[in-house]
């Protein structure tokens, strides 16, 4: 069904209504108008990485880790696994007249707020640092879970409109100040290509203000650039209980019925929250006029039809047992494998099973289900921690033994000198004297870094105060790194976190994310060198905070690979493999038919010169070599994961669109403002550090257009 026959439809049926009935259906919580045939509908459901809140469900990496996987392809696969098991369950729990939260068919997902400062509690639910790799990773997982079919699978929602990423405990009355070309250059693109290209349903707005205005109620992003610039036709809901921040934290307004009349006539047509319930007050106070409440019922009921809720539709046969089938899971265990980004390794991995009598496991992450499933996360049938990964994987040859080490978070502890040594140290110092080898888990979980009110902890309401593990397991990482023998860091955190003990006194480390409910196995074959590791950073690493501007500033200056001033710990885009993939030979860069407007195709040769076979990823920048304009360091514009056998040297393609070509100006303006660019491709960035941590240079060449 196209949108106009669901717009007239909506139409028809609205017009039937009362004004009281009209407002009843802007809340998420929409009750049932039984003399229309309009069974209730709860509009909140969650899909972050895989269908969640909703009982039994496949479960993805985290967000980050996806992210870290750069796969266009493995995205869309997600974003339709999550509508097929999204219908199977809507058509169970429907036909038992179950309408209850998250039982619904629309999604508040993806997150592509710009993880612009590794202190935010909620950057691991997005997609990374960079907008281009956010925006190249949304735009298929939206168009997976929305379909090209007659009706719409489920409906997704890009979050959170616009300026949003920390300080959590602030978010209520924040306002967050961005300069026109922070907004053109970093905040918004995201968001405009889930529009523009994947036609995404809805969009969420912020909890604060940006730049003055709260954002379900921001007419410069709302009005002025998301329906008007951007032309975007779905609909608009805010984030829980933030109508209500209007006038109880951001002052814009002195009453709830005030709060409702702005919200609405912005265009935030749906209420997560309980404002909306104040829409008859503001209506009989003459403040709010029927026509506002009559355009939102529209929109939303617009979405409703979309999604076939009234008719027959292709999707009503799939059955229940798809959900968490062996297939669904195959993608899963892809995914977690894709994520895992090799730091360091000595030549320690992969180990070798037959020459290890003993391996000691250490840490609080080692055997931890919290570690696994990041926040916003279905409930898997069976979980596999990393302990378990590598007891199944070593078998009865194979001595494991393990020792948790330490709480995963102590705040009895003060500093590294403290006396008062993590409770199992000496455990954990005995398991790695008796061990050929140890891997040592360590990291953070959804309680120690996530949303506002969902965590409670060391950390401000979620984010985190500094870039350290928390006291305890630096001690555990001393303590057993003192031990002398050779060990594999594991890190399983949603952020950067300062790894630099590790990188200069482990024999290897990896970063794995949350890397979902059977993550430990894919981690293990890793470990073991069953599978390559293959992804990539989508945030930089650095070594203190205090590195970093205040973390309540929006400005992007000595933020993230494309302002930082310093030198990383390590750079986005950075991963290892056991292969040795780089750019053999130069790069070729032609304009699509001669014309910039068409952009551009990049065509690379990329050699392994390892003895493994692997997965890599092909990255390509570029930089503005006149414009006073351009970003300072050259910006991902392209990349491509690529398979590489032993030796082999295979050809690779890539397409560049026009806008990479471009600049914003001051005022906020995108053009070109160039003609002389220098292209990079490579497996990495073109930056000094990742040619020192991979020992290759990434292939460059100047163009003029």
């Amino acid at each position: 069904m196209n949108r106009e026959e669901a717009r007239k439809r909506a139409k028809a049926l609205v017009a039937q209504m009362t004004v009281e009935e009209k407002a009843s259906q802007l809340k998420f919580d929409a009750p049932a108008i039984d003399r229309l045939g309009i069974p209730a509908y709860n509009w909140w459901n969650e899909a972050l990485h895989g269908v969640a809140r909703a009982g039994t469900a496949t479960m993805f990496p985290q967000a980050i880790g996806l992210a870290a996987a750069f796969d266009e392809d493995l995205m869309k696969s997600i974003g339709e696994i999550v509508a097929i098991e999204a219908r199977a369950k809507y058509n169970e729990q429907s036909s038992k007249n179950d309408r209850d939260i998250y039982k619904g068919l629309t999604f508040w997902a993806p997150n592509v707020n710009i993880f612009r400062d590794p202190r935010w509690g909620r950057g691991h639910e997005t997609y990374g640092e960079d907008p281009y790799l956010t925006s190249r990773l949304a735009v298929p997982f939206i168009k997976g879970m929305q379909g090209d079919g007659k009706y719409m699978k489920v409906a997704a929602c890009a979050k959170h409109f616009a300026v949003h990423s920390g300080p959590e405990g602030e978010r209520h009355f924040f306002n967050a100040k961005a300069s026109a070309k922070d907004l053109e250059e970093t905040y918004l693109p995201a968001f405009e290509a889930c529009v523009k290209e994947a036609g995404v349903e809805a969009v969420m707005g912020a909890y604060n203000r940006t730049n003055d205005e709260p954002c379900c109620a921001n007419k410069p992003l709302m009005v002025d650039t998301l329906r008007g610039k951007w032309g975007f036709e779905g609909h608009y809901v805010s984030d829980c209980w933030a109508v209500k921040d209007f006038h109880e934290n951001h002052k814009v307004t002195k009453s709830p019925e005030e709060s409702v009349k702005l919200a609405l006539e912005m265009g935030c047509d749906l209420n997560c929250g309980c404002t909306y319930q104040k829409i008859m007050n503001a209506y009989r106070a003459g403040i709010l006029e029927e026509k506002t409440i009559t355009s939102s019922c529209e929109r939303l009921f617009t979405t409703r039809f979309l999604l076939g809720m009234f008719d027959k539709t292709e999707y009503d046969d799939i059955p229940y047992t798809v959900v968490e089938c062996k297939e669904h899971l195959e993608v899963a265990h892809k995914a977690a494998a894709e994520s895992v980004v090799l730091l360091k390794n000595d030549g320690i991995l992969p180990l070798k099973k037959e020459n290890l009598k003993t391996i000691g496991v250490i840490g609080p992450n080692a055997n931890s289900r919290l570690s696994l499933i990041g926040n916003y996360h279905g409930t898997a049938s069976r979980y596999v921690t990393v302990l378990e990964g590598i007891q199944d994987m070593v078998g009865d040859n194979t001595r494991v033994l393990y020792s948790e080490g330490c709480d995963i978070f102590n705040n009895n502890i003060s500093n590294l000198a403290d006396p008062n040594l993590p409770d199992r140290l000496s455990e954990a110092v005995t398991v790695a004297e008796y061990s050929d080898v140890v891997v040592l888990v360590l990291g953070l979980d959804e309680n120690l870094e996530g949303e506002e009110g969902d965590a409670g902890n060391q950390f401000a309401s979620g984010d985190k105060v500094n870039l350290e593990l928390p006291l305890p397991q630096r001690q555990l990482l001393k303590g057993v790194l003192d031990v002398g023998k050779p060990t594999v860091v594991i890190n399983m955190a949603g952020s950067a976190i300062n790894l630099t003990m590790a990188k200069d006194r482990a024999g290897a480390v990896i970063q794995a994310w949350y890397p979902g409910a059977l993550g430990g196995e894919d981690v293990s074959k890793i470990l073991f060198g069953e599978i390559s590791p293959s992804g990539k950073l989508p945030l930089t690493f650095y070594v203190s905070s205090e590195e970093l501007p205040e973390f309540t500033d929006y400005s992007m200056k000595n933020r993230t690979y494309r302002y930082f001033e310093g030198k990383p710990l390590y750079p986005f885009g950075y991963g290892l493999t056991y292969g040795d993939c780089h750019v053999d030979g130069d790069l070729d860069v032609r304009l699509i038919d001669g014309d910039i407007k068409k952009g551009a195709k990049v065509s690379v040769t990329v050699t392994n010169s390892g003895d493994v076979e692997t997965d890599d990823v092909l990255q390509v920048y570029i930089k503005d070599l006149d414009s006073g304009f351009a970003t300072p360091h050259a910006s991902l514009c392209g990349f491509k994961r690529v398979h590489v056998k032993p030796g082999e040297s295979i050809d690779v393609t890539v397409t560049i669109d026009s806008r990479a070509f471009t600049s914003v100006d001051e005022e906020g303006n995108r053009d070109i403002f160039a003609r002389n660019f220098e292209v990079y491709a490579g497996m990495q960035q073109p930056d000094e550090c990742s040619k020192i941590l991979t020992g290759h240079e990434c292939a460059s060449t100047r163009i003029h257009i």
